[in-house]
């Protein structure tokens, strides 16, 4: 079909309008057959029941009567039936479901396998009354023609095994097994008969199994089809579990042993992984005289033999590591080793200048296999470097770890990307050795590689700052001299994508960065670009994350000036921006202030630029704010910030009487009882904000003690000319640090009292003669006739730590300068009710 036109380039000539014709009778011909599916009224009578029949009768009619797709819609609703009517059921419908299954056809039996296997799930009936009634339908329908079939009823049988009792498993599945798995019996029952035998074995005690379930184990071993003995093989791991190990090694181990030399592959395969999976059962010489030979033959004509043997061989490794860790001679050690090596690199060798369309088939079909074999093996490599222990990694398994990092196949590295965390910490100390390999992946050109390696990135770089040669904190970043570029090119990269759950994952991830790179790096690599997708990312969960994860870069920045030029960004581009969408943003970012740094922290920089959003001219953004009241409220302390607390209720009151929308005026109606609801955290520790006090009095005595670090620093570079020792600075950061956690541990609140007395003397000097409480906005709430009092105290008030080198902007949005990208189209400020309506929903 042709491409539709654009409007500006529509061409109405002769020629063209014969085109779009031949499009329409395209489209015409498409819906021809959907018009020959629709049914004719007789078939529409004839699909058409009384309404007036109950559920059991409309079942009982619809099963006698109706078409398949009737029944089949019946027998799917069995479950339902049974939960609301089961004695009706039992009685009228389950006969009619029996006498449907032995005409149904594929679709129907699947749906009554499923059916009775949600009917035992739920409990509807005792065991007894389930035994009775559906146990013999599942038996009749196992040895079904279709292969999916019968494997849908062995299921629901096998769920049914675990609850019946023995003597109904001994009578009604026990011995009708004897004569189903014999040799007259068809190899579809018999491949039956090793499924439920694998399940039998944990229901009765050891004597009846050695009687009367082992031969029958043995017999079918020794099947004539290689299909039947493998199928068994697999379900030695079952039995062998159920009989202990004396009967294990006395009669599974020979069984495998001569499964392991089959003639056929599969069943060799199936031997060797359940001998793979019971080598914990095994003793060491049973795992040094007999399972070691097997494995060490296994190996060495596993190349030889189908790929099938690779690929399974390599997935087991890890296992085979484990299980037989301790029993290699130092000559099978290294054999072994070198056996994985070489599987690592399989199909790499082969270099051909073919291109991939003139590949025969059959060697691109080899090529899949052999990459999946190098991906097991970098599922495997944290176990081979327990193997050969993590000292000698350099020695033995780096060369093979570079090779995975750096496979042409996408599968390989995204495994190993999965793996480098579990390899990070077993080499702990030697982790500087795959410094190269962290960035190589980070710069990887898929970005599933990224994504699974991101999903450890915090723990993985703080093993990489902590856990090399140096561990010091001034030397973080030089021995990772790459890491920057590397995580900056990796955010750009999923920036560009449409995987934006990569992308907002990964900026979640940034927020480690403080614990592993230096404080300036972080304000002149990353701190930029986090306001930058704020401002121009149109995915909100991205935004949101660039948000908070901006939040913990100024948690944790080191210098007063940038933290306010920060700050200032936040209100101005934000806060005071022209779009609409951005002022929403910074509202997200109270948010996260909020519950990053401590009240304190808040109330200075941010409570007035956010409730100052209450007059913004776009109902979205009001209806957000007054989502936020609460958490705004609970910042606040009394009686330090009771002017800030008649500001919050001038606010309200003014939204309360002055507020047109009616969307947001019921918000704020809530938002009021809400409000009135809420109590008051004090000065003074009370028992009820016990612990929320504390935690916040924590953040703020971190803050601080950055505040004092930033002090040190610069005592550090001028003292008296010159630079004062590691050694001081580390021990007076160590008394800071010592000081602050004795006092934490302390209930004394004079710390509180010292830094909100001139918080009260701004208060009492500004509070007016007479205020009057406002009703709806809590007991302690007292309302401020003037703006005079917050302006005096967030000019005088504020503790000298926090006081900045620069003024904060003004808190009327009208003096913002920034230029916002999004000022246009919907996002606009003007104040239109279509749109502000379309947006309400999702702010």
């Amino acid at each position: 079909m042709h491409p539709p036109p654009s409007a500006a380039a529509m061409d109405f000539s002769q020629n063209s309008l014969f085109g779009y014709m031949e499009d329409l009778q395209e489209l015409t011909i498409i819906e021809r057959p959907v018009r020959r599916s629709l049914k004719t009224p007789e078939e529409i009578e004839r699909l058409t029941v009384d309404e007036d029949l109950s559920d059991i009768e409309r079942a009982v009619y619809l099963l006698s009567a109706g078409q398949d797709v009737q029944g089949t819609s019946v027998i799917a609703n069995l479950p339902f039936l049974m939960r609301q009517n089961p004695t009706e059921t039992l009685r009228r419908v389950l006969p009619k479901v029996r006498e449907a299954l032995h005409v149904a056809g594929v679709e129907m039996q699947l749906t009554a396998a499923v059916s009775f296997l949600t009917i035992l799930q739920d409990e509807s009936v005792s065991i007894h009354s389930y035994t009775h009634s559906f146990l013999q339908v599942i038996l009749l329908h196992l040895e079904h023609r279709d292969t999916g079939v019968s494997n849908a009823w062995l299921e629901t049988l096998l769920s049914v095994i675990e609850v019946l009792p023995k003597e109904t498993l001994r009578h009604e599945i026990l011995n009708p097994l004897v004569s189903k798995a014999q040799l007259s019996q068809t190899v579809q029952s018999r491949l039956v008969s090793c499924k439920i035998l694998g399940k039998l074995t944990n229901k009765f005690d050891a004597h009846t199994i050695k009687r009367e379930i082992l031969p029958l184990v043995k017999s079918l071993c020794q099947d004539v089809e290689y299909e039947v003995r493998s199928c068994m093989c697999r379900q030695l791991e079952n039995i062998a579990q159920g009989i202990g190990t004396e009967l294990t090694k006395s009669v599974v181990l020979p069984e495998l042993i001569e499964l392991s030399r089959d003639e056929g592959s599969s069943v060799r395969l199936a031997a060797f992984e359940t001998l793979v999976n019971l080598l914990d059962i095994f003793d060491t010489d049973d795992r040094s005289q007999t399972i070691l030979p097997l494995v060490k033959s296994f190996c060495e004509k596993s190349f030889k033999a189908d790929e099938s043997i690779l690929i399974s061989l390599s997935f087991h490794l890890g296992k085979l590591c484990h299980g037989l860790y301790g029993i290699f001679t130092p000559d099978q050690h290294l054999r072994f080793l070198e056996f994985y090596k070489k599987l690592c690199t399989l199909g790499l060798q082969q270099e051909n200048g073919h291109n991939e369309n003139q590949i025969p088939p059959q060697i691109l079909e080899q090529e899949k296999k052999y990459i999946l074999v190098r991906k097991n093996c970098a599922y495997n490599f944290p176990a081979m470097i327990v193997f050969v222990d993590p000292k000698n990694f350099h020695m033995e398994l780096y060369s093979t770890f570079f090779c995975l990092c750096h496979d042409p196949e996408v599968p390989v590295r995204y495994t190993i990307a999965i793996c480098f965390y579990e390899v990070s910490k077993l080499l702990n100390s030697g982790v500087y050795l795959i410094h190269k390999e962290l960035i190589t992946l980070l710069q990887d050109e898929s970005l599933e590689v990224l994504d699974a390696l991101i999903d450890h990135l915090p723990e993985i770089l703080e093993l990489m700052s902590t856990g090399g040669e140096s561990s010091v904190q001034e030397n973080k970043l030089s021995s990772l001299p790459d890491l920057i570029p590397a995580l900056t090119a990796a955010e750009q990269r999923a920036a560009a994508s449409l995987k934006w759950r990569t992308h907002e994952k990964l900026l979640q991830k940034y927020a480690c960065l403080p614990h592993v790179i230096s404080s300036d790096q972080i304000y002149y690599r990353f701190l930029q670009r986090m306001f930058t997708i704020m401002m121009t990312n149109n995915v909100l969960p991205v935004q949101k994350a660039a948000s908070r994860t901006l939040c913990i870069f100024l948690r944790y920045n080191r210098k007063q000036e940038q933290r306010h030029e920060v700050i200032q960004k936040l209100i101005e581009q934000l806060g005071q921006g022209k779009s609409y969408w951005n002022r929403l943003r910074f509202l997200d970012t109270c948010e996260f202030i909020i519950e990053i740094f401590s009240k304190s922290f808040f109330c200075k920089y941010f409570f007035l630029p956010a409730i100052e959003l209450t007059h913004d001219p776009v109902a979205n953004v009001r209806m957000k704010l007054c989502y936020l009241l609460p958490k705004v409220k609970s910042t606040l302390k009394i009686p330090a910030d009771k002017h800030l607390l008649q500001q919050l209720e001038m606010c309200v009151r003014k939204l309360l009487c002055q507020e047109k929308d009616k969307d947001v005026l019921a918000i704020v109606k809530r938002t009021v009882l809400e409000l009135d609801r809420m109590e008051m955290s004090m000065d003074a520790f009370q028992k009820k904000f016990y612990e929320k006090d504390l935690l916040d009095q924590e953040k703020e005595r971190e803050e601080l003690l950055l505040l004092e670090m930033e002090q040190l620093e610069k005592e550090k570079q001028q003292n008296d000319g010159r630079p004062m020792s590691d050694k001081v600075f580390e021990k007076k950061r160590k008394e800071i640090k010592k000081s602050k956690l004795i006092r934490s541990q302390s209930f004394n609140n004079q710390a509180f009292h010292a830094k909100y007395g001139n918080l009260e003397k701004c208060a009492s000097k500004s509070s007016t003669a007479g205020y009057t409480p406002v009703s709806g906005l809590g007991k302690t709430s007292v309302l401020s006739l003037t703006d005079d009092s917050f302006r005096t105290r967030n000019a005088s008030s504020v503790p000298p730590s926090f006081s900045p080198n620069t003024p904060l902007p003004s808190t009327s949005r009208g003096t913002g300068n920034s230029v916002d990208p999004k000022s246009s189209g919907s996002k606009d400020t003007q104040p239109r009710k279509a749109t502000l309506k379309s947006r309400k929903s999702n702010p």
